[in-house]
């Protein structure tokens, strides 16, 4: 299951630079990760260390956008606390489909928004709140990110 926990939080890890250090070759043979790289990125890997992108042509692992490079990582490390705030909202439906395959803890500082991808299932680990539609994930998510409301401590046991 997915696990957000939405603010600042001590210990995470920044997606594109775990990629940069830490991908392995391997990883791209696995037909989801092919499946985020071709959807968020529209980008189809070829072999080895090519990928081809059809706006810059022919590319390398490392220049894969900011946000596939943090799903992936997510992905094949999912014991890892990944910042997500680098994910755009077009990696929201891959953040849904990693957490049906694994379970896995995102930090968002952002309101990353889930429209038109109901049903669902995640864990706003702030409150404990298991939400599975738009209307509870967002009054949840827009109460822990309110710093009002983080303040007095109203957002944390709606």
């Amino acid at each position: 299951m997915l696990h957000i926990r939405f603010g600042d939080m001590d210990q995470v890890a920044y997606g594109p630079r775990w990629f940069k250090y830490n991908y392995d070759i391997s990883w791209f043979q696995d037909p989801f990760v092919r499946k985020m790289i071709e959807e968020v990125d529209k980008t189809r890997y070829i072999d080895g260390y090519i990928f081809e992108s059809p706006v810059l042509g022919p590319i390398p692992p490392e220049k894969l956008s900011g946000g596939v490079k943090t799903l992936i990582m997510i992905y094949e490390m999912p014991d890892k606390v990944f910042d997500a705030t680098s994910c755009g909202a077009n990696c929201a439906h891959m953040l849904l489909e990693i957490g049906k395959r694994k379970d896995v803890t995102v930090n968002l500082r952002y309101f990353m928004p889930m429209n038109g991808l109901e049903p669902f299932e995640l864990t706003i680990d702030n409150t404990g709140m298991i939400v599975s539609n738009n209307r509870d994930y967002t009054l949840c998510a827009l109460d822990c990110l309110d710093p009002a409301s983080a303040q007095t401590g109203e957002g944390e046991g709606r």
